[in-house]
């Protein structure tokens, strides 16, 4: 491919132009990336304590025969665990206990972590395929355009988005004033993370926040970044799920050497001539 695209600097001005990588122009295949992302679903596995109920003196089942001592013969008694409470000579008094049916037993059929447990695997061939997928996604108006309802393919105007690493040195209010200039405006009011009090009964119930995803900063392998203000993911520790999160076409924005090591990762580990 000889598409070129624009190297922003920290002041959002171009600085130069370079090819656009091959691993942008992947074909997309957005069925391969739900299965993945459907794997990677976890849920917090929960149960019942292996004794709860169970924290008694119950020897078991009542006996029903003859000529047993502690018998239950002729008492009209069903055969369900009980504990002695009181006894006076060969007469007790028995509660039941354990089951179900009884006061203070277990639960019939608690939760178990072992049915909690999600066990989706994907072969590697269909991962990489994945991850190449999310890479694309990012440079494709399109995708990037139905993922956000308040842009159109028009207010894009350079994908995949490319910064010089110098980015990496610039505080919070810099870093806020280059990304403007760089998206514009429209693409700015998606890419700051923003943070509100959920409306409804819900922010009774565990969910007070919600925040929206904002844009996605990748850096390369030795640079390091820390803003409130964005998401940063190194290249090494890159994932389908934070390009893809929520559907594919995330706001991305890349600096020069995350290029630079996704060219390297993905020609075996031999930097290209």
């Amino acid at each position: 491919m000889n598409k070129k695209t624009a190297v922003f600097d920290i002041y959002g001005k171009k600085a130069k132009e370079v090819p656009v990588p091959e691993f942008f122009f992947h074909p997309i295949r957005e069925d391969i990336v739900a299965k993945i992302l459907e794997g990677k679903k976890r849920a917090q596995p929960y149960s019942s304590s292996p004794v709860a109920g169970k924290q008694h003196a119950a020897s078991g089942k009542i006996v029903h025969r003859r000529h047993v001592w502690r018998s239950g013969y002729g008492r009209g008694q069903s055969r369900i665990p009980r504990k002695i409470t009181s006894r006076s000579g060969s007469q007790f008094r028995w509660i039941g206990a354990e089951v179900a049916s009884t006061r203070g037993g277990r639960r019939a059929h608690p939760p178990k972590t072992i049915t909690m447990i999600n066990y989706g695997k994907a072969n590697k061939k269909e991962a990489k395929l994945a991850f190449l997928s999310a890479l694309s996604a990012t440079a494709d108006k399109k995708h990037v355009a139905s993922k956000y309802g308040r842009i159109n393919e028009k207010d894009i105007k350079e994908l995949p988005l490319i910064v010089e690493s110098g980015v990496t040195k610039l505080k919070s209010k810099e870093l806020v004033t280059g990304l403007m200039k760089i998206l514009g405006e429209n693409l700015f009011q998606i890419a700051l993370r923003r943070k509100e009090v959920r409306r409804g009964k819900g922010k009774r119930r565990g969910r007070r926040y919600k925040k929206t995803a904002g844009v996605l900063l990748v850096l390369g392998k030795k640079e390091n970044m820390k803003v409130k203000i964005a998401d940063t993911k190194s290249v090494h520790n890159l994932g389908i799920s934070d390009l893809a999160s929520g559907g594919l076409g995330r706001l991305t924005v890349y600096t020069e050497q995350a290029i630079k090591d996704l060219e390297e990762r993905f020609s075996g580990g031999k930097k290209k001539k």
